[in-house]
Formats: C-alpha cells, structure tokens, sequence
C-alpha cells in the first residue's frame, strides 16, 4: 500500500474549475516496421472519467496515451476527442490539441535552467501566447495548489524527485486542459517520494477532468480509477472496475499478472 503525505488545507489541491473531454479509439493500431506494438484497440473514455491502465512492461501502455496527442502518430484505426478526428493533424490544429491535453512524464521533463516557477510561466508565454505577468500568476497559483509555493524560486536540481514531478504536474495543468495523461508518473521516485505525487493526483482525480493514467501503482488504481484497462501484447485483454478487476479478474493473464504483482500481505484484493 502506498503512503499518503499530509498535506494541510491551503496546500490541498484545487482543480474544479477544469473542463473534461472524452477519448475514443477505434481499431487504432501502431506498429514499428514489422514490430506490431498495438493492435485493435477499442476503448471509450468518458469525459470526466479517471482510467488506470496496467499491464506488464512492454505491452503498450505508454505508446496507448502518446497516440492521444500524437507524440506517436497511428499506423491503423482512428482516435477522437470529444468526437473529433485527431488523425492527420499538424500546425495550428495539432497545437490545439495539444493545448487542450496536458501530458506528465516519468522522467520530469523540466528544464533545467529554469526555475519551479519559469518552468510553468515560460511554456505559457512561447506555446500559449500569454502576457508574462498573467502566466507567471499562474504559476504561482499551481505552484500553491501542489503544495510547492515555497519553492517557485528553486531550480530543478534543487529539488527532490517528488518536488520536480509535482512541478510538472503543474505545468501540465497550467493551460487548463481537458485531458490530462500520465505516463507511470511515480516510475523513477524513491519510495518515500511516491506519496506526495499521489495525493496530488489524487486531488486532480476528484476534481472531475479527464485522466487516463498508465501506471504500476496497484493500490492508487484500486483507490481512484472508474476503471482498471488491463493490456497485454499490445491488446486490451480486460476492461472493468477497480473492485471487480483486482477481486476477480477473469482473464487468465489478468489472474496471472496480478498474482504476481500483489504483495503476499495484501492477498485480500482476491478475496
């Protein structure tokens, strides 16, 4: 089970003002040369909804949400937001999707020139086309929410990995996106780092935007998702709900995965 940090009332994230978008894929595929990465995927995701999706290393997983704003482009099938067509976009129209997609990474992807708060403020002004002083309120505004007021000054590599994820979260927020994706955001924390990303996550989740997230964190997926997207060999084997998936998943290689992920102390979720 992972570990919830405290976190006082003023540093409690507050997302409700956000908008939510739903994500369609159709028969979408990816393929590497012969290499088939993802084949056949059928997955709605309704708008407001928060979806965790799971799976040994290797399946598809991350390359499932970067097709959603093209960071990897289709080879088969189609994808839409909001019942729009994302197929095919670029310039003007690819930027707007992506203006309307807030994607965190495993790896942080901060700038590391930058300081907490200019790593949120300066894509707004470049990307977004906001006036300095209004992105960094911005900033300074996530920056309270996720808990990392104090460190708007901080340059990234004077921060922990915890501090550095949790930056990027906001930076993801900070064009008010309608979906927002994590690709196993708790991937490369130390363990005692894990806690503090997940409450904010947690926080995001209640506030109703759109998540879709790719992660190994069982107990948060348990916890937090509307359903669990189990994938294997680039297919989806099995789609349900966090309390039917992780108490009586009925695909075989459902049943073996997460046998063999649980910790033995907390075999309860089968039962």
């Amino acid at each position: 089970m992972f570990l919830i940090t405290a976190v006082s009332a003023a540093q409690a994230a507050d997302f409700s003002h956000l908008q939510q978008a739903s994500v369609t894929f159709r028969r979408a595929g990816k393929r590497y040369g012969d290499r088939q990465v993802l084949s056949g995927v059928d997955l709605h995701i309704e708008s407001g909804e928060v979806v965790a999706i799971i799976g040994p290393s290797g399946s598809g997983k991350s390359t499932l949400i970067r097709l959603i704003n093209q960071l990897e482009n289709l080879s088969e099938g189609e994808i839409f937001v909001d019942n729009r067509p994302t197929a095919g976009l670029s310039g003007a129209g690819l930027r707007q999707l992506r203006s309307r997609i807030g994607f965190v990474f495993q790896q942080f992807n901060l700038y590391a020139h930058l300081t907490a708060l200019h790593n949120i403020s300066v894509p707004l002004q470049v990307v977004h086309g906001w006036k300095k002083a209004a992105a960094q309120q911005r900033a300074h505004e996530l920056l309270v929410h996720v808990g990392l007021a104090d460190k708007a000054s901080h340059l990234p590599s004077q921060l922990s990995g915890g501090q550095q994820q949790r930056v990027a979260i906001a930076r993801a927020l900070a064009s008010s996106p309608q979906i927002i994706l994590f690709d196993e955001p708790t991937s490369a924390l130390d363990p005692e780092m894990i806690g503090e990303v997940l409450q904010v996550m947690k926080s995001l989740a209640q506030s109703g935007i759109t998540m879709i997230v790719v992660t190994h964190e069982m107990q948060f997926a348990r916890e937090i998702a509307d359903r669990v997207v189990f994938i294997d060999g680039g297919e989806i084997l099995e789609v349900a709900s966090p309390a039917r998936f992780f108490r009586q998943p009925t695909h075989p290689r459902a049943q073996r995965f997460l046998k063999k992920v649980l910790d033995p102390l907390h075999q309860d979720f089968f039962s």
